[in-house]
């Protein structure tokens, strides 16, 4: 492990590095049977197109009817899928994966007024950085330039929301929070505080400029 990836962990900054968590929904469609009656049992031949056809009209209500019951059984396990596990803190439990989509999916699961403040952040970040790459790694979020390693991770605590400049001791002013790290510092979001769009902006595009940590 790198320098950055020690610090994040020293920190507390990322989870279980080993667990991956998965969802398997299964949605099964009923199957139908017997769609044609016998129409032997009918007396006149002429009778017997009839009633091959209402019972094609009744098998076709109820197919309907089963496709409507197998959407609502679909809908449900997509939902459950959706669902995100907490771990220790409330920070979610999200797969590795590289690009917006994991990112998006992290947000989403972040607790209370931290789901908010996260999508505000994400915002911050892309209109301070056109083009910013992004994943997620140790179920937290990073940002940084394509090949260049990454500038900005995210992570969930109890009551705050952590945010780790990996370069943050060169950034002027250094942002508050202290690490063990020497290069790290740390900028944590309480739902209470005063949030300053403006220096937190600055601080992103000083830290995209700066040579980036490879994790």
């Amino acid at each position: 492990m790198d320098q950055a990836g020690a610090s994040l962990a020293v920190d507390h900054l990322h989870g279980d590095r080993r667990r991956q968590f998965r969802h398997h929904g299964v949605w099964t469609a009923a199957r139908l049977g017997g769609l044609f009656a016998t129409a032997a049992a009918l007396p006149y031949a002429v009778q017997r197109p009839l009633y091959v056809r209402a019972a094609l009209c009744r098998e076709r209500t109820q197919h309907t009817a089963g496709q409507r019951i197998g959407g609502k059984r679909m809908a449900k396990s997509t939902a459950a899928k959706a669902e995100r596990k907490l771990l220790s803190g409330g920070n979610p439990q999200i797969a590795k994966g590289y690009g917006d989509a994991p990112v998006q999916a992290y947000i989403a699961a972040m607790p209370g007024w931290m789901r908010e403040m996260g999508g505000r952040l994400d915002a911050l970040i892309e209109r301070a950085v056109p083009g910013v790459h992004k994943a997620v790694k140790w179920n937290s979020p990073l940002y940084g330039i394509e090949g260049e390693g990454w500038f900005l991770g995210l992570h969930c605590l109890t009551g705050y929301i952590k945010v780790a400049f990996f370069r943050g001791a060169s950034l002027k002013p250094a942002p508050p929070g202290e690490s063990r790290s020497r290069d790290t510092r740390y900028l944590d979001i309480h739902e209470d505080d005063a949030f300053d769009e403006a220096q937190f902006s600055a601080w992103v595009k000083q830290a995209s400029q700066l040579p980036g940590e490879r994790m």
